[in-house]
């Protein structure tokens, strides 16, 4: 099993109530048992939804305490990230999953890459808060393409 970013699927659950479908992936993943996951949902936040960027770190610092997510007018979301990090690693944990798909940039699920806080479209190394926890974990985190090349 696997758990997979749900908007890579074509879920319209970004925070603009839109996905970032990847038909390639979608076709791949016909052959494994996947679960569709949206931490920022899990979390209690709605469709649509502010934007937010973590501020002053990555999401291993949020989990530490010493970055927060903010949305583009300052409200700080940071419980409903990391919230929402949690109920994912309950899934995990429940299915014994070792490996994880997520969708990079986001400040849930970026993988490599995550906005820098400043709400200018800039990005930064540095992982989201679900991404974090399940590396912590020793969950196996990996991008689309990653995964395409690895089948």
């Amino acid at each position: 099993m696997i758990v997979v970013s749900a908007c890579l699927i074509g879920l319209n659950c970004r925070y603009n109530g839109k996905n970032s479908l990847n038909l390639e992936l979608l076709e791949k993943l016909k052959n494994f048992c996947i679960i569709p996951i949206c931490p920022e949902i899990f979390g209690g936040l709605p469709i649509p939804r502010e934007c937010c960027e973590i501020v002053n770190g990555d999401g291993f610092d949020v989990l530490r305490g010493k970055a927060r997510v903010i949305s583009k007018s300052g409200i700080d979301y940071t419980d409903y990230f990391v919230r929402g990090a949690r109920e994912v690693l309950k899934i995990v944990r429940m299915f014994n999953i070792e490996k994880a798909i997520l969708k990079d940039l986001s400040p849930s699920c970026g993988v490599k890459r995550i906005y820098d806080g400043k709400f200018k479209g800039n990005t930064k190394r540095g992982v989201g808060v679900t991404v974090a926890l399940l590396k912590i974990e020793g969950i196996e985190v990996m991008l689309p393409e990653e995964f395409l090349n690895t089948i």
